[in-house]
């Protein structure tokens, strides 16, 4: 079994010009889940593969998610990621934006060292999750100024910004293993789902997580009016003297007090336990799938890593 976080931890980014590459090797070495390239290994793992074969995969997605984080952190203005200062705060916004660059370059390097007849196909699918993640961001902004954003809108919008690289990493590892087209798909479509009440119990955690688990400061979704799943259940549940009170703190600029009574509104409506609802609903629907599935030591793992993720606080 490979231990993913020691491949990437070898990764080595001394070269020149540091300006460039250290910010990389600070971003890859703050933690984080390593959910997306074990995914891979998993799924390689679960069809009989040989999971070093998924390993150029593997390190491609979480290069490329760690990509996507230094930018959000920039286009977001977030002061911290994983407990640490953020790229930009640490460096400076044109060091974030340009080494995240090069780690879109450096994702593509290692995805071109998977075995020649397979890239075609795994190369597609990267680009296809690549726009679609690109898309979801765009939407994410879009959302910003509209007023009108439904549950489903929303729903799809995570589905491309959050589930579809960890659905990618699923269906490149079986599809390396020789897994067949259903096979795979049944994989892609249960990374949707995990992805799904992946992005939801994050919204909570913003809300109700612990800031020394949670990896960056609680509330922060709230000041800035983030369309959430939270907020969103939120204006669709509030009437009356609620929905005026809410609507009301949505005006206001972003402060503690604003936090606590929105926070306050969330608990009389409910939300907390819609949220919850809607992850266990996701989970289970990604468990479901398993049955049609190899059982073996890997769709264990598959499995635990769900229940996991339920229950998680960072």
């Amino acid at each position: 079994m490979i231990d993913i976080n020691a491949v990437i931890e070898s990764l080595d980014w001394s070269r020149e010009p540091k300006g460039l590459y250290e910010p990389i090797g600070y971003a890859l070495s703050s933690g984080g889940k390593r959910l997306r390239p074990q995914l891979a290994l998993l799924a390689c793992r679960l069809f009989g593969g040989d999971e070093t074969k998924a390993l150029p995969v593997a390190l491609a997605l979480e290069v490329f998610h760690n990509f996507t984080l230094l930018h959000d952190d920039v286009m977001d203005r977030a002061a911290v990621r994983r407990g640490r200062p953020t790229v930009h705060v640490q460096w400076n916004y044109n060091t974030a934006i340009l080494s995240g660059d090069q780690m879109l370059i450096e994702a593509y390097r290692l995805l071109s060292e998977v075995e020649a007849n397979q890239l075609p196909n795994l190369l597609c699918w990267f680009n296809e999750m690549a726009t679609g993640i690109c898309e979801g961001q765009q939407y994410d902004v879009d959302f910003e100024q509209r007023d009108d954003v439904t549950i489903e809108e929303y729903i799809q919008m995570i589905r491309l910004k959050t589930s579809v690289l960890l659905a990618n990493a699923l269906r490149s590892g079986a599809y390396i293993a020789g897994a067949d087209p259903q096979q795979q798909q049944c994989l892609y479509d249960w990374g949707i789902h995990v992805g799904l009440a992946f992005q939801i119990q994050d919204d909570m955690l913003d809300v109700y997580g612990d800031p020394n688990t949670f990896g960056k400061a609680i509330g922060g979704d709230i000041c800035c009016n983030k369309k959430t799943y939270l907020l969103l259940t939120a204006l669709q549940r509030a009437q009356g003297e609620d929905k005026k009170a809410l609507m009301k703190w949505l005006g206001q600029l972003a402060s503690q007090d604003k936090i606590q009574a929105v926070t306050a509104l969330y608990d009389k409506l409910g939300v907390r336990a819609v949220a919850e609802q809607a992850i266990r609903s996701h989970s289970e629907q990604a468990m479901a799938l398993m049955a049609n599935l190899p059982h073996n030591e890997a769709a264990d793992q598959l499995n635990q890593l769900v229940k996991k993720l339920q229950n998680r606080k960072s």
